[in-house]
């Protein structure tokens, strides 16, 4: 056999077998004188016999233009995790933005188990939590000289009330000290 079978002709082309017979029966095929298609010549011969608005064309695919804000998140989860970020303007490929979101899958189920495991807690709980023991030590630390100036006063030998005095005095400007730290939980 010196040219192609019909299955093999219709592979090259990409089209059914059946569209193969058709245009050997109408005579737009070229055949040697086995049988077999001359796929060159026959080629040619239906490019110049095929009328192109019968001709299947696939649609072009429509894209959709990415927001700026989705590559920007690409950019930087893959920059949080070490890997190569497409330079401003450079595009981000396919395999960058499947990867950032293989990651950010991967950070969402391990922030939704320790959820489950109790190992995370809520903002606005953490803040509560640490504004009530920040305000139990600072109340702690008001009372702390009326319940101590005495004791200290006997043992240095000195009025109670003016040990009393110096000590809230001492202790209220270490509070207002304390109180110009703010706690950042961003």
């Amino acid at each position: 056999m010196r040219g192609m079978s019909e299955r093999q002709y219709a592979a090259h082309v990409g089209l059914s077998r059946g569209a193969i017979q058709k245009a050997k029966t109408a005579e737009r095929l070229v055949l040697y004188p086995d049988g077999s298609i001359n796929a060159a010549a026959s080629d040619a011969r239906r490019a110049e016999t095929t009328d192109p608005s019968k001709t299947r064309k696939p649609p072009a695919p429509k894209l959709k233009p990415v927001p700026e804000a989705a590559v920007a998140a690409v950019g930087d989860t893959l920059r949080e995790q070490g890997l190569a970020v497409p330079a401003v303007g450079g595009g981000t490929t396919f395999l960058q933005a499947k990867t950032a979101n293989e990651v950010l899958k991967a950070q969402e189920r391990r922030i939704r188990l320790q959820k489950l495991k109790g190992e995370l807690i809520q903002r606005a709980r953490a803040l509560a939590l640490v504004f009530r023991l920040a305000r139990e030590v600072r109340d702690a630390w008001v009372n702390w000289p009326a319940r101590s100036s005495a004791l200290m006063a006997a043992e240095l030998g000195v009025e109670p009330a003016a040990m009393q005095k110096a000590l809230e005095k001492h202790v209220r400007a270490h509070l207002d000290e304390l109180a110009e730290v703010r706690p950042d939980f961003r």
